[in-house]
């Protein structure tokens, strides 16, 4: 992953020089992370017009408080956590949240339907359509969650992180991201009991 390891010596030197007024130095940084922060806005946000938006926010509001950076954590983290915190700010300000479909986009940027990686040897419209309405009940079990239940749950198990990077990306500790975790695990649970 970006942003670890042998590459944290290189970033804090171009935060340095960042920090210094070398708007090249930024701009590396940027280059450096801008598809990680796409590809979880897009994920958290699940709309590629809005990923856009907090994509450039999110970097603008890293440019604008660097000077504000204490390398306390890696820059990494530190971006996430301003993307996280500006979804969470978008998903709290949608009071009806549309109806998500099943589609991701992939590693290589290619959409993938969810619904078609599911094979269970059965084929044709029914089984399809069984799939959909499975597809919509989960969309619809994750939109009532609280946006920071949903983020921790996506972040999880969409983004594959783990607990404590999810509360460092939160500003919080891995205690209560696994709390948050577990909550949001129960209340799907409970929303998609009938299913079993």
């Amino acid at each position: 992953m970006v942003g670890q390891g042998s590459s944290r010596v290189n970033d804090a030197e171009l935060i340095r020089a960042a920090q210094q007024g070398d708007k090249a130095a930024f701009e590396e940084l940027v280059r450096q992370y801008d598809q990680q922060v796409l590809r979880l806005a897009l994920h958290l946000t699940g709309s590629e017009h809005e990923a856009q938006d907090i994509y450039q926010e999110a970097f603008l509001k890293a440019y604008r408080n660097l000077a504000s950076f204490r390398f306390e954590c890696s820059f990494y983290t530190w971006v996430y956590r301003i993307v996280t915190n500006l979804c969470m700010d978008a998903l709290r300000r949608k009071k009806v949240r549309r109806e998500e479909s099943s589609i991701r986009t992939g590693e290589d940027g290619e959409s993938i339907d969810l619904l078609d990686q599911v094979a269970d040897g059965r084929a044709g419209p029914e089984h399809e359509l069984q799939s959909k309405q499975i597809g919509i009940r989960l969309q619809q079990a994750l939109s009532k969650l609280s946006p920071r239940e949903r983020m921790v749950f996506e972040m999880k198990h969409y983004q594959g992180l783990k607990l404590k990077t999810i509360g460092e990306a939160l500003n919080t500790t891995e205690e209560t991201a696994k709390n948050t975790l577990f909550r949001a695990t129960q209340k799907l649970r409970v929303a998609l009991a009938d299913l079993r």
